[in-house]
């Protein structure tokens, strides 16, 4: 992956930033916490056909565009489309068009600062753009508050990789298992957030 990662960067320039960024996106097991250092690293070179303010650039660009196919992904999907779905197999697992219209309420509320502050989070800043779509966020807003956020991202790990030079690859080296350990917590609070729904309509029946 690495090397491949390096040979993409070296070939392409700021072009193989910025669709390293987009594939990331798209398959989230290719790391922008090693992407982005090493661009930041490999413009403290001499001579190098990449800029520290083009690679970030390059990421910001790459990563918006690898964001839109799940904005729109969830679009197609649709909070009704998602709601026929919760009501015809939801019981499976707990969830119903009720829960949807919850989840939609909230995301109308704080979609704004989610989206934000998502774009900072690894292992969850690709699937944020998911929700965003199915609960009809506004393309323009999403857009805003994705830039501010990737933005932000995409300058801390360039920065880390230039100024930790040769060592770049301790960003990858801490904050990798960072995602795992976020992803995980994800699926713990989903399941536990089940059980507790579970528990409460088993409680409503019996009264």
């Amino acid at each position: 992956m690495q090397e491949w990662i390096t040979n993409t960067m070296n070939s392409l320039g700021h072009l193989g930033i910025g669709l390293l960024m987009f594939l990331e996106n798209l398959f989230p097991p290719i790391p922008s916490e090693l992407i982005m250092p090493l661009a930041g690293y490999v413009s403290t070179q001499p001579n190098s056909k990449i800029q520290f303010f083009g690679a970030i650039a390059a990421g910001v660009i790459g990563t918006m565009l690898g964001a839109l196919p799940w904005y729109y992904v969830g679009k197609l999907v649709g909070e009704e489309n998602l709601k026929r779905l919760a009501n015809k197999y939801g019981r499976w697992i707990g969830l119903s068009s009720k829960d949807i219209d919850k989840a939609d309420n909230w995301f109308d509320k704080h979609g704004d600062k989610a989206v934000f502050f998502c774009r900072l989070v690894p292992g969850v800043r690709t699937l944020i753009s998911l929700p965003a779509g199915i609960s009809g966020m506004p393309l323009l807003p999403f857009l805003l508050y994705s830039t501010l956020g990737t933005t932000l991202w995409v300058s801390l790990l360039t920065y880390a990789g230039y100024a930790l030079g040769e060592n770049y690859e301790l960003v990858e080296k801490y904050l990798g298992p960072v995602s795992k350990i976020v992803f995980v917590v994800l699926i713990v609070a989903f399941v536990l957030w089940l059980l507790r729904k579970r528990q409460k309509n088993k409680g409503k029946k019996q009264v």
